[in-house]
């Protein structure tokens, strides 16, 4: 039994650590909550209630501990149309949809696919969100009291120099607190936490989406819920898999794909705008703060709350410098500096560059992450594509008495590369028996297998025989069940 405990029961350090960092991110997921709820139109009660339903269920039912699951601005972006041109009772219904189609499509496996996400497009994924963190702070730096500058320097400079001191308690929280102190005690005026928006003062009530049951109404959300869905998972997945690499753990993808979905209908049902995981608070989380349990995605959920219905007074004046400070920090541990570093560069594959830089273009440009990483995913395969192509060639030799003619095809034959092969024979000048050696080849689909027939054609329009040999058994049984059933141009 005691093998089954959570490791914060049992090691009085790992506890503090944990209860410390579910402290810092409820702090900084407050401001995020009410940025967020802007964007989709709604009380920032709203995304607040959000961030503590989503962080509380998934701390239970998610696949991946440590990980912090909120209300987010992709998934503000895809529902702030819906509850714009069709109201709230919409949105809340679009909601706890997405969250069963999440179930639906984890059950699916739908996890899996994130095998096809390349390394290129998982680093371009990362830097891009470092500059999306970064770029959501600089509203915050333009056009404000001089003050605030002085500040974020201050509240940077904390967090570098005071891990050198002591790593007991989380840089980040220390730098909100002395400069909330600061700006308070010294009376300077600069914009806190409490210009963002008025905090909940009550805890959330559950209750039903205020809309007809009517199919009209199904047919008016489901784009948008499936929409949200994927999006959801895409940003979570991704998330889930960086934070593998960074704690060198292993998580459950399928079980963190309908975690997602329960957590979006119990937050539905309380009224909520849904979310999915954060990237950049579970950054805080696990590689700032150093969480590595469960607690600490509960405990921010719940200290989120406590924060704004208990000392919402206190939270609101905290200086937005201090979280901006905390979020510069994040951008600057978040990106991947070695990917960038010219001796990276002048080694990486020309292909793999382009596949980062269009990962990140296509982030930024959208303010979609999974927009970008279905680009680069797509531009990867592309270039692997066309990378393997060129490994195919044909040999031929001719017998000395010039009676016949082996043709040694080698390399992995599909759409890309038996395409070609068609042109690489010379139909005319041939002699009367012709042999194509697959032995050092592989067909893979159907278009290799309408390439050989288109071949085979042409040669016996000339009436000349042709033998294809070599096929080991995977080849043969594609060729077998296929050769002479497909059409062909030629």
């Amino acid at each position: 039994m005691r093998g089954l405990r959570p490791d914060w029961l049992s090691d009085p350090k790992v506890w503090r650590t944990e209860i410390l960092a579910g402290l810092v991110v409820g702090l900084a997921l407050i401001p995020e909550a009410i940025s967020f709820s802007i964007i989709a139109g709604v009380d920032p009660a709203i995304g607040l209630f959000a961030s503590f339903t989503m962080a509380v269920t998934i701390s239970v039912v998610g696949g991946r501990r440590a990980m912090i699951s909120a209300a987010t601005g992709a998934v503000a972006l895809v529902i702030a149309p819906l509850n714009r041109e069709h109201g709230f009772g919409h949105l809340v219904a679009a909601v706890i949809l997405a969250g069963v189609f999440q179930i639906v499509l984890g059950a699916l496996g739908v996890a899996r696919l994130m095998r096809f996400v390349p390394r290129s497009v998982m680093v371009g994924f990362v830097n891009a969100l470092a500059i999306l963190v970064f770029m959501a702070q600089v509203p915050e730096m333009h056009d404000v009291p001089w003050p605030v500058y002085p500040l974020i320097v201050g509240g940077l400079a904390l967090m570098v120099f005071f891990p050198k001191v002591t790593k007991a308690v989380p840089a980040p929280l220390v730098s909100i607190v002395v400069l909330t102190v600061i700006t308070v005690a010294a009376g300077i005026a600069v914009p806190t936490v409490g210009d963002k928006g008025e905090l909940p003062s009550s805890l959330p009530v559950p209750g039903l989406p205020d809309v007809p049951f009517t199919w009209a109404t199904l047919t008016t959300v489901a784009p948008y819920a499936l929409a949200m869905a994927l999006v959801g998972l895409m940003e979570s997945l991704m998330t889930a898999k960086l934070v593998d690499e960074i704690t060198d753990t292993h998580s459950s993808k399928t079980r963190e794909s309908v975690g997602q979905g329960i957590a979006n209908i119990v937050t539905g049902f309380f009224g909520g705008m849904g979310g999915c995981a954060m990237i950049g608070q579970t950054m805080i989380n696990v590689r700032v703060s150093g969480a590595r349990t469960r607690l600490s995605t509960f405990l921010a959920g719940t200290f989120l709350l406590v924060l704004c219905v208990v000392f919402g007074p206190v939270v609101s004046d905290i200086p937005m410098a201090a979280l901006v400070a905390v979020m510069v920090m994040v951008c600057v541990a978040t990106f991947d500096w070695h990917s960038i570093a010219p001796k990276t560069l002048r080694r990486m594959p020309a292909g793999e560059i382009a596949v980062m830089v269009i990962t990140v273009v296509c982030v930024v440009a959208t303010h979609n992450l999974a927009v970008g990483v279905v680009v680069g995913t797509i531009t990867a395969m592309v270039v692997f594509a066309r990378r393997v192509a060129h490994f195919t060639g044909v040999t031929s030799v001719t017998a000395p008495d010039g009676g016949s003619v082996v043709h040694s095809v080698t390399g992995e034959l599909f759409f890309a590369s038996s395409n070609d092969l068609v042109t690489q024979f010379d139909y005319a000048g041939d002699p009367d028996r012709v042999v194509i050696d697959l032995s050092s080849a592989h067909i893979w689909d159907a278009s290799t297998v309408a390439a050989l027939d288109a071949i085979t054609t042409k040669y016996e329009q000339r009436g000349k025989t042709v033998e294809i040999i070599g096929l080991n058994r995977p080849s043969a049984e594609i060729h077998e069940r296929l050769s002479g059933e497909l059409t062909t141009g030629g």
